[in-house]
């Protein structure tokens, strides 16, 4: 199985013309794509993996939907809420810190590795990923800054 990566240079909000382009280019479907994306609504180092469903919110994937359709994988990484809805927007848009960068690193092992495809394969998919890399149990909402 081949896996190919792209980082669109586009704002996130666009990412869809970077993915329709990569989508077209090479002849796939919707369904062999995934998008890797932040969730200040999961505790930080929480995975989860969908097919599919709405935006919920998030340009990024409404743009993505926009161009090759809505039945893409979505994994979504946690990173924890800043605490207060005003800083959301910032943090979210912020690069991972330095010392965040440890618990991200751990996914990319596990990852890319392929699982059972089918009925249950997203959910057979984030188990072994959790399996792999283990998240602590965290509370979502993450101590603001002082």
């Amino acid at each position: 199985m081949k896996t190919l990566l792209i980082k669109p240079q586009t704002f996130y909000n666009e990412s869809g013309r970077a993915v329709g382009e990569a989508v077209k280019f090479y002849k796939l479907t919707s369904g062999q794509c995934g998008g890797l994306l932040r969730r200040d609504r999961l505790a930080p180092g929480r995975f989860r993996m969908k097919t599919g469903g709405g935006a919920a919110g998030n340009n990024g994937v409404r743009s993505i939907a926009g161009r090759i359709g809505p039945d893409f994988r979505r994994a979504r990484l946690g990173t924890g809420h800043p605490g207060d809805k005003d800083m959301v927007q910032h943090h979210v848009l912020r690069r991972l810190p330095q010392v965040e960068l440890p618990w991200v690193e751990a996914y990319w092992t596990p990852a890319p590795r392929p699982c059972a495809a089918g009925r249950g394969g997203d959910e057979k998919y984030q188990t072994e990923v959790l399996r792999l890399a283990p998240a602590k149990k965290a509370d979502v909402r993450l101590k603001p800054p002082r």
